[in-house]
């Protein structure tokens, strides 16, 4: 269902909503099903892998470069697609007092595409983390949380459909995202897209909010904490997977950019 993004931007600004819940979610392969979705709109952030969904008979390809909005009490089917588990973070949420015009987001289903924002992905796991805290603080974070990142969906849905660098972007961190794992060099990817490196580092900035390097950076810790989460691989061992040779090396980014060792960023999740 289509719906035109500056008239979906200016409906959301009219609304007082409120978060009913937030929900990680991994499933492998092969996997489907059939159902109703939640009695409350909801956003699917696809974080990994690709699924199909249907929506009251409509399909739509959920992947990392896009996001899925559902209305309430529809028809769902549901697919993982490819060979890689399907994660996503699903957020539900409730729409107080009637809405006006001919927008309703509980009978709305569309999808958005955002690119690869690491912004949004830190702003995701940051929501998720504190949504089953108890306190007044928490639940007040909540709420700015998912305004923070409905902003940055908004911007990020907002740059990808205009003309210009988007498509580049788009073509040169999916790119990152599939060989993380492998010796990259800012440099040869500026050169195998017949930009330099100036180009291409601008071409982040203004698509991600930061340079190429820190991009390819932020994702490969992003992924080591999701191992050191989920997986039983050693540090070392984690460290190799992520593109990190140099196990060293490899903790003291992560201390920078998360304020502590790998190995204590594991034991506080036990």
């Amino acid at each position: 269902m289509e719906i035109e993004l500056n008239r979906l931007i200016a409906h959301y600004a009219s609304l007082f909503f409120k978060v009913q819940g937030v929900y990680r979610y991994t499933i492998v392969p092969g996997t489907s099903g059939k159902g109703r979705t939640s009695p409350y709109p909801g956003i699917i952030f696809p974080m990994n892998g690709q699924a199909q969904y249907h929506f009251n008979g409509v399909s739509y390809y959920a992947k990392p470069s896009n996001v899925i909005l559902g209305g309430a009490n529809m028809a769902l089917d549901t697919r993982v697609v490819g060979n890689t588990k399907w994660e996503y973070i699903l957020v539900l949420y409730q729409v107080f007092y009637p809405e006006e015009g001919d927008v309703c987001l509980s009978k709305l289903h569309t999808e958005l595409t955002v690119g690869h924002s690491t912004r949004l992905t830190e702003l995701l796991y940051r929501l998720w983390n504190i949504s089953d805290l108890p306190g007044g603080l928490p639940a007040f974070q909540k709420e700015m949380l998912f305004r923070c990142i409905l902003d940055e969906v908004f911007v990020c849905a907002r740059n990808h459909s205009e003309k210009g660098d988007g498509m580049l972007f788009e073509k040169v961190s999916s790119y990152i995202q599939e060989h993380y794992m492998e010796s990259l060099s800012i440099h040869d990817l500026a050169l195998q897209n017949g930009i330099n490196d100036n180009q291409l580092y601008y071409i982040f900035l203004k698509n991600a909010g930061m340079g190429a390097g820190q991009y390819l950076a932020t994702y490969r810790l992003n992924r080591a904490r999701e191992m050191l989460i989920t997986g039983n691989s050693s540090v070392k061992e984690i460290a190799i997977n992520v593109g990190y040779p140099d196990p060293l090396y490899f903790s003291r980014s992560f201390r920078k950019r998360f304020g502590c060792s790998p190995s204590d960023f594991r034991k506080n999740q036990e």
